[in-house]
């Protein structure tokens, strides 16, 4: 953990929002802050084709990202995970940002104590 999960608008394209380069930007920041290991790390997007923003303005668009992690972090550790991966995102967007209506959201949630996965990343990263 984390995962990534980035919802937008779909008057918004891949063109405009970059998304390699943010997911790139994301990944390394949560690797950085030292409590997220790598393999562990999912990013996905979804465009919602149909959607309304406010007054239902053509250009208005929105994106949200959701930031779902595993349980076992201090408060501390939380708020400032998402303080900074807030910050990409805004700072990723900011030309976009300048140039249309925008609602950019995020959220941060922990996931419950009993959630299960496998994977073997980290024996194919260690290669």
């Amino acid at each position: 953990m984390p995962h990534f999960i980035l919802e937008h608008s779909g008057n918004l394209t891949n063109g405009s929002l970059d998304l390699d380069v943010l997911f790139e930007c994301l990944v390394d920041k949560a690797v950085g802050t030292g409590i997220f290991p790598l393999a562990g790390i999912r990013c996905r997007a979804h465009n919602c084709e149909y959607f309304r923003v406010a007054d239902g303005t053509a250009s208005f668009g929105f994106v949200h990202l959701h930031v779902r992690i595993g349980s076992g972090r201090s408060e501390e550790q939380k708020s400032s995970a998402a303080k900074i991966l807030f910050g990409v995102l805004t700072d990723h967007l900011s030309e976009l940002y300048e140039s249309q209506g925008l609602a950019i959201s995020f959220e941060l949630t922990e996931l419950p104590v009993h959630k299960f996965n496998k994977n073997n990343l980290r024996d194919y990263l260690a290669k």
